[in-house]
């Protein structure tokens, strides 16, 4: 069952309209600095694929498939496979915001029994590890929690939670830093560097470089654009606060509460 709650009934349509024409220029503003933002985070994404190519074509698989193995074995190896799979939940633990990166790492897996700390340079995927794991505990009835990458949001998984087993999987990069010993918790640190043939992409050693650092120049660009949008924002909601009746949302809001408690 669905309720509509329409906030346009609590504000003064005609204070509002009063500012009509700035109202306008203000969104058109915010409109072509998000644009701005899109295609400097577009451009970074490209350099990351450079980073990931490259990368990609040195890594040692047959580690990353033993390292997943040893996991699978001591957490899942002795649960039957399910007749029914578990299901899969999908989020962000990390984003880029008007103030840079930010992350929730440290809340996500407080009170979590056991974590798999994955350190790995930007470039360097731990997802073939992440998903291994996934799609066995998924085959043996768990659910998981999903984490994605801000910068590769349909494709790229960076921590994996599952709930029911009290283990959780955490990338930890120079974006999104973890600090190991983490506290009450059982930590495992896998370190994919020890994955990488170095001497196999020696000869793209400045392409690595020239693409990092574009990468991180694209980034800084798009951060800034962001924090241009949200000034403006800042200033659009200049024009509604003082036309919004606050009293009668708040009476609202009690209204609703009691309601959903009665439920």
């Amino acid at each position: 069952m669905d309720s509509i709650i329409h906030l346009g009934d609590y504000w003064d349509e005609e204070g509002i309209r009063r500012n009509r024409d700035a109202l306008i220029r203000n969104n058109e503003r915010i409109k072509s600095i998000f644009s701005r933002a899109y295609n400097y985070l577009a451009a970074a994404g490209k350099m990351y694929d450079n980073l990931s190519s490259i990368y990609d074509s040195a890594i040692k698989n047959e580690e990353i498939y033993k390292v997943s193995a040893r996991i699978i074995g001591t957490e899942l190896a002795h649960k039957e496979i399910s007749p029914q799979q578990g299901d899969i939940k999908k989020y962000f633990a990390s984003a880029i915001t008007p103030k840079g990166f930010e992350n929730y790492l440290d809340t996500l897996i407080d009170g979590y029994k056991r974590v798999y700390l994955i350190k790995a340079p930007v470039g360097v995927s731990s997802e073939k590890i992440l998903n291994l794991f996934m799609e066995s505990a998924l085959y043996r009835g768990f659910s998981v929690e999903a984490y994605y990458c801000p910068m590769k949001p349909a494709v790229k998984v960076e921590h994996l939670l599952i709930p029911e087993l009290d283990v959780a999987f955490v990338t930890s990069n120079q974006y999104h830093t973890l600090h190991e010993p983490i506290h009450h918790t059982d930590t495992i640190t896998i370190n994919l560097q020890d994955a990488i043939r170095y001497e196999d992409i020696k000869f793209q050693e400045e392409i690595l470089t020239d693409s990092q650092n574009k990468m991180e120049e694209l980034l800084a660009k798009a951060i800034s654009c962001l924090s241009q949008a949200k000034k403006e924002h800042d200033s659009l909601e200049s024009y509604y606060i003082p036309n919004m009746d606050f009293i009668k949302i708040e009476a609202l809001r009690q209204d609703l509460t009691e309601k959903i408690s009665k439920r």
